[in-house]
């Protein structure tokens, strides 16, 4: 121990400072450092950001700061770059830099490194026992026998398989042969390796089918022996279950996945085999904040995707944002990759932030699928529907099925049915806490039961109205009941449901796409999930029911998000050059999105309309959205705090071009107990965009200092 010092801490806590510590440990902590800490009353690990806080101490007055419990033995350091990491995701989602540290080493994973790091001190005291044993056994048989010992003890140090990989056969694995690409495919990897030469992010435009996967092997086999490393990013973890495999046949041994479904000791793993060796990470949008170091290559598959955005808590990111932002801290390229992309990408591309490359020949040559409209409005009048099928689409599944091929089907409503009403009095039964409609649920036990979707409130079932006595009628059809309807039509056909309600288990999840994709399962029922990423060798026909739920949302990104689902659904069919077919069940046949996918509109056309729409309400990509989200279990106190804070940030933001909406109610105010009111604030893309958002923060951190109003305010900036 030597005279005390004094750091600078950060702790996992939404604090706008970094606590000052004194600190006589020899030798002296470093920037990175974990050190343990005792902050009102609790105790935290730390993070050490500064190592030279004389000045603040002085500032502060040294009698009044606390010295630090000591240094987190065991704990890996924080890299500088993940600290820079932190910071810019701060400062750009408007959270402090603690609830970033948090998100990136939340108290579980702590906890995890903690257990483990006592684990291998003890197993390591043990081998330098075994080892003195060793030195000084006298026959050859016990020697043996400690030889053995010590390699059990060996074993259980390393923990893992690729402790016991050399250098070398990590630098040089024999199986990193990288894909063959087709001609296309060839000319899209020459055009995207000449693009990044300009420092740009670079979108990556390639119809379902076309082999973007191929693409982003052979670029991460190429960074890989160049010798940085790969971060390959997918928006959820049934994507990532089918992408490991193919990914494991070229880096078997470089490949960490890294995900909400891995065990907290295997993400431990994960981290500690990126600190120490080449690699190449495949994770959903939280494996930004792994400890990334010497970072070349950063693909973000399907970037459009709406599952790449943290909705709570802080930070509430956009996964495919903050990697351009990783990336960019390490001079990494970015590769972003969509058959649908974004808006927003689109008009960087336009913009010339942003490079961009087509592929638009599939790989195996296969036509783009027929696409069939059915009107429902006119099926019902001519008594053309069977429950939530029309004639004309069960006469397609039929021939599908005496082909031998396979059918999927997209319901986006899971449950057996979405909501029910008293035939009597007319009432919707309702979520006392959340105030959405709760959703009939059938159990395989034959069981009914209502659920709210928002807060997972369970009620008994029984087909009365708690107001009138009446009988309750259920109305429209989720997966459940499709599924069920589809087992009354085929009989004789396999039939499977994914959504998830299901897919909570993930080996049940597994074994369904397992079974799909062997040709076990002809019919499947499901939502989303369904549409997403999979290859499926054998699917004909594709149909989607009630699809006019896809675009009736209240959201300005309603059309551009259901017709992404709808073009990622259509590609899963007719491929291996095949033609399928796409039936797409509305009631509105004449909508525009739908005129997109059957040909009758350009995509240029399209999209130029799309985002023309945009310009004329200031919509993003034309402005950023900063949406202040109030949540209070008194009613009165929510719209009075949601008119009196709108207020403030008119004042904060006079002129400049800054739109406020509201406060107003989304279409479920109520969720969890607590009254949900939102202001929406637009804010031009130009050089005061960041002197606009530090003014909001500051104006609503001063808002809750004075209201006493902290923990119930939240800023989402960039929502989707």
């Amino acid at each position: 121990m030597t005279g005390p010092r004094y750091i600078k801490v950060l702790l996992p806590l939404r604090l706008k400072w970094e606590p000052c510590y004194s600190c006589g440990w020899d030798p002296p902590l470093a920037v990175g450092d974990r050190v343990r800490v005792a902050f009102a009353g609790k105790q935290y690990v730390g993070v050490v950001t500064s190592d030279n806080a004389a000045e603040d101490a002085s500032r502060i007055g040294s009698d009044r700061i606390r010295p630090i419990q000591g240094p987190a033995e065991g704990l890996a350091r924080v890299t500088g770059e993940e600290i820079g990491f932190w910071r810019r995701i701060a400062e750009y989602y408007l959270c402090t830099v603690g609830e970033v540290y948090k998100a990136a080493y939340p108290a579980g994973k702590v906890g995890e490194e903690e257990v483990r790091a006592r684990e291998l001190e003890r197993l390591r005291k043990r081998l330098a026992r075994k080892e003195e044993q060793i030195a000084g056994a006298r026959r050859d048989d016990t020697r043996e026998r400690y030889v053995r010992e010590r390699d059990e003890i060996l074993a259980a140090l390393t923990l893992r398989p690729f402790d016991k990989i050399t250098a070398a056969q990590v630098l040089e694995p024999e199986d990193a042969r990288g894909p063959e690409l087709s001609e296309a495919q060839e000319e899209a990897y020459s055009r995207i390796r000449e693009l990044f030469k300009g420092k740009k992010p670079v979108l990556l435009q390639g119809v379902t089918g076309s082999g973007k996967t191929e693409i982003y092997l052979k670029m991460a086999k190429e960074t890989l022996d160049n010798g940085r490393n790969v971060l390959i990013m997918v928006p959820e973890i049934a994507l990532s279950r089918q992408l490991e495999d193919r990914i494991r046949e070229v880096f078997p041994e470089r490949l960490q996945v890294f995900h909400s479904a891995e065990t907290a000791a295997r993400r431990i793993e994960a981290a500690d085999f990126i600190r120490r060796h080449p690699y190449l990470v495949l994770g959903t949008r939280s494996s930004v904040f792994l400890p990334h170091r010497n970072l070349g290559l950063v693909v973000v598959d399907e970037e459009h995707d709406p599952s790449y955005k943290q909705d709570n808590p802080a930070p509430r990111y956009n996964g495919r944002e903050a990697a351009i932002m990783l990336a960019g801290i390490f001079g990494a390229d970015v590769l972003l990759g969509s058959a649908t992309p974004s808006l927003e990408s689109l008009y960087n591309c336009s913009a010339g932030r942003f490079g961009k490359v087509e592929l638009n020949r599939r790989y195996f040559d296969s036509l783009d699928p027929d696409v069939e409209i059915i009107d429902t409005i006119a099926e019902r009048r001519k008594n053309g529907m069977v429950g939530s099928f029309s004639r004309k689409l069960i006469e397609r599944i039929g021939a599908t099925l005496r082909e031998g091929r396979q059918v999927a089907i997209l319901r986006e409503r899971r449950a057996y049915s979405p909501l029910l009403q008293c035939q009597g009095c007319g009432d919707i039964p309702r979520c006392p806490r959340c105030n959405a409609p709760l959703s009939l649920h059938h159990d395989s036990d034959g069981t009914e039961k209502l659920v709210c979707h928002y807060c997972g409130r369970v009620k008994e079932y029984s087909g009365t109205c708690g107001k009138c006595g009446g009988t309750l009628k259920p109305l429209g059809a989720g997966t459940q009941k499709i599924e069920e309807e589809a087992a009354a039509l085929f009989p004789e056909a396999r039939i499977a449901r994914l959504d998830s309600d299901n897919a909570r288990d993930s080996g049940y999840e597994t074994e369904v796409i397992r079974k799909f994709s062997d040709g076990e399962i002809d019919i499947l029922v499901g939502t989303r999930m369904v549409a997403k990423g999979f290859d499926f060798s054998g699917l004909s026909l594709v149909a989607v029911i009630q699809a006019d739920s896809l675009l009736g949302q209240q959201d300005f990104r309603a059309d551009e998000h259901g017709l992404q689902l709808l073009r990622q659904f259509m590609g899963r069919c007719g491929r291996r050059s095949e033609k399928g077919v796409f039936v797409i069940q509305t009631s509105q046949p004449d909508h525009p999105v739908y005129r997109i996918l059957s040909g009758k509109t350009q995509d240029d056309a399209s999209v130029a309309a799309l985002l023309a729409e945009r310009k004329v309400f200031g919509y993003p990509p034309y402005s950023r959205v900063v949406n202040a989200v109030i949540k209070d279990s008194n009613v009165s106190r929510a719209d009075l705090m949601g008119r009196e804070l709108a207020a403030a940030l008119r004042r904060a933001c006079p002129g400049g071009g800054v739109g406020i909406i509201g406060p107003y109610s989304p279409a479920t105010d109520k969720i969890s107990g607590d009254n949900v009111r939102v202001i929406r604030m637009l804010l031009p893309k130009n050089r005061s965009l960041k002197g606009t958002k530090k003014a909001i923060l500051e104006t609503v951190e001063s808002f809750e200092t004075e209201r006493k109003y902290i923990g119930h305010i939240a800023l989402d900036v960039d929502p989707v």
